[in-house]
């Protein structure tokens, strides 16, 4: 049985490639990627989709829901998860199993049993599962403690200290491999942390990433345009340095949604 590993914690990803070799019949793991944007070029390079994929939830980038949205997904998969407060039903319906980190060996063998069985009663799909990423990520978001979101970030302006409350938040966006946010009060300040960090960090029913540069405030979209190949494009205000911003074309769905919770 081939694998692939789908896992932004080296020390995570070291321990099921240790533990799949215990497996017998043994389980060979092809490839690791650490990345939504490496998973998806795993995938599409690949000459024939591995026998099952592990993939972690929160990766490097990014939720690994939306590697469902940007490629086609040929194989089962288990996924891997330290918050054992998602909504398990929802990974029963939409994976061959889930496995809680740090991962059991007995309970992974289990899993990899659960696939042998599938297989052999020819009841795995040849084509895609029925994943619902949208479904997934709403339940990932819902079920996280709504205490733990951001209130306020602290920028150094001169020699000084500034606190920038959320709610004057407009966006965040980078520029020249800086990040920056954006007051509504048409003021922009430096930030440490990445676009990544700031997606984790933040609540998602008020933000929402564009595209790889733009996290976005509701209330700062002022209108949303038709673009070509079925991509929209947003003015927001304060008017950001690139002007007008594209949603990526592999969002556009997930934005749509986002706009009618």
């Amino acid at each position: 049985m081939n694998a692939f590993v789908i896992e932004d914690e080296p020390l995570a990803a070291r321990r099921l490639t240790e533990l799949l070799r215990r497996q017998q019949p043994s389980v060979q793991v092809l490839a690791t990627a650490d990345s939504v944007e490496a998973a998806v070029a795993l995938l599409e390079s690949a000459a024939t989709p591995p026998d099952v994929l592990f993939l972690d939830i929160h990766l490097a980038d990014g939720l690994s829901f939306e590697l469902f949205e940007r490629t086609t997904v040929r194989c089962p998969v288990i996924f891997t998860t330290a918050y054992d407060r998602y909504a398990l039903r929802a990974f029963k319906v939409n994976s061959i199993d889930y496995l809680l980190k740090p991962i059991d060996e007995g309970e992974l063998q289990a899993a990899l049993q659960k696939l042998r069985d599938l297989r052999g009663n020819g009841a795995t799909p040849a084509g895609a599962p029925a994943f619902d990423a949208l479904l997934l990520t709403q339940v990932l978001q819902q079920l996280q403690p709504q205490n733990q979101y951001k209130k306020q970030f602290v920028v150094k302006v001169g020699e000084h200290l500034k606190v920038i409350p959320v709610e004057q938040i407009s966006y965040f966006f980078s520029l020249e491999k800086a990040t920056f946010v954006q007051t509504r009060e048409n003021r922009r300040f430096v930030l440490d942390q990445t676009l990544e960090q700031l997606e984790k960090l933040l609540d998602p029913r008020q933000f929402f990433r564009l595209n790889r540069a733009y996290l976005v405030h509701h209330d700062a979209i002022q209108d949303i345009i038709h673009y070509t190949n079925s991509r929209l494009k947003t003015v927001l205000q304060p008017v950001g340095p690139e002007g007008d911003v594209l949603v990526s074309r592999e969002r556009v769905s997930a934005f749509r949604a986002w706009l009618e919770r």
